[in-house]
């Protein structure tokens, strides 16, 4: 199992955000405090360092002082591109295995990474995953454990079309670590009706 250490956690913040007119959801402000404060409020201490997915400028991300990396293929190929360029970016930094998070998911679990490490599959892969209002176990994939010596064969995925996370996690015999708390802990933004439903959320929870 690889040590708490060794591994590096990555903010996916590299949507085009559509839904909110193309901007920044990251730094949209729930509760006082912008998005990304609170999901590197949450990742922090589970991690050694952190760095940022995201496009574009870079300098809108300067504040945080954390690494800002670009997707690595273009044409925003999705989740996986971020995933990747985190893993790059991590084995360069001499780190085992990066965790992502997802920068509009403002309530995950403070013991995401012991609990992804603790149901990783045999190739040291794991996803998140929580119950819905029905109580079906919904995996989420922008959440989970990616060891770095995997990333050359995520990139040849990538390159040759795969766009779908957990079919590529699934040929790796990935783990699945569910999560559940009173509210849903991978609740993110996506509209404005999203913001104030989570801001009522951070309320109850403070």
């Amino acid at each position: 199992m690889t040590e708490q250490g060794q591994i590096a956690g990555v903010i996916l913040a590299g949507g085009r955000a559509t839904r909110m007119g193309g901007s920044d959801k990251g730094l949209k402000a729930v509760a006082g405090r912008r998005l990304i404060d609170h999901v590197i409020d949450r990742l922090s201490p589970q991690v050694q360092a952190m760095a940022i997915n995201a496009n574009g400028d870079p300098a809108r991300w300067a504040e945080f002082g954390l690494p800002v990396l670009a997707d690595s293929l273009p044409e925003y190929p999705g989740p996986l591109a971020g995933v990747l360029a985190g893993m790059d970016w991590a084995a360069e930094n001499g780190f085992a295995a990066v965790v992502s998070v997802a920068a509009d998911t403002p309530f995950f679990p403070r013991d995401l990474v012991r609990g992804l490490q603790a149901s990783a599959g045999p190739a040291g892969l794991c996803l998140a995953a929580s119950p819905d209002d029905t109580g079906r176990i919904q995996r989420q994939p922008t959440f989970g454990l990616w060891p770095v010596a995997l990333r050359h064969d995520l990139r040849r995925a990538l390159t040759g079309g795969l766009r779908k996370v957990v079919l590529w996690t699934d040929s790796h015999g990935a783990g699945q670590a569910v999560f559940a708390g009173a509210a849903d802990p991978f609740f993110n933004v996506n509209t404005p009706e999203d913001l104030a439903r989570a801001t009522e959320i951070a309320e109850r929870l403070a």
